[in-house]
């Protein structure tokens, strides 16, 4: 079930089987970028008068890089700017990125854009929240929460709240992939 406005499927781009995507502004995916099964997408278009009044120029997309993937059973909230950058996985299942929640001491809903750079792992059971980026060339590990944006590229980020725990290597084959798919 798709129900936006825009879908930008570039070369190779595919969409699996049972997702729901609706209620914001764009879909755009790059080249060979993949959603894979049973993945929930929302949020609030950006025209909407509902909420997020007061909030500077949003923008309600979720855009896929070249060779990313969404894989199965993830939940991603749209009411703000979801990037995805290339070669970039949010893997596993059961992951929430969500780009919106209250402001207890304004009593206002809020929205902030949420980034993944490229070539970034999301594990599984992962939370990402508004506002939060996780940097190029970086692992979410599974079940963390990320809440602020870093800019630390090469490292695991992990914890509740996330927080850079482990250098990568550098040359780690996962850094320099040519295709998506990872055997």
């Amino acid at each position: 079930l798709i129900l936006i406005e825009k879908v930008v499927l570039s070369e190779g781009a595919r969409i699996g089987h049972f997702n729901t995507i609706r209620s914001f502004d764009a879909l755009i995916m790059g080249e060979y970028s993949k959603i894979g099964n049973n993945n929930y997408m929302t949020g609030i278009g950006s025209r909407s008068k509902k909420h997020f009044t007061t909030e500077p120029i949003r923008i309600a997309e979720l855009r896929l890089g070249t060779h990313s993937s969404i894989t199965g059973r993830h939940f991603i909230d749209c009411c703000n700017l979801v990037e995805i950058g290339d070669f970039s996985i949010v893997a596993g299942a059961g992951s929430q990125i969500l780009t919106h929640a209250i402001d207890i001491r304004e009593n206002r809903q809020r929205s902030a854009p949420v980034r993944i750079g490229k070539y970034c792992f999301v594990g599984t059971g992962s939370v990402i929240l508004r506002g939060a980026q996780l940097p190029d060339y970086s692992v979410l590990s599974a079940n963390s929460t990320l809440s602020k944006a870093y800019d630390a590229t090469y490292y695991i980020y992990s914890g509740v709240p996330a927080q850079p725990t482990k250098e990568l290597d550098h040359s780690s084959k996962f850094f320099s992939r040519t295709h998506g798919y990872v055997e």
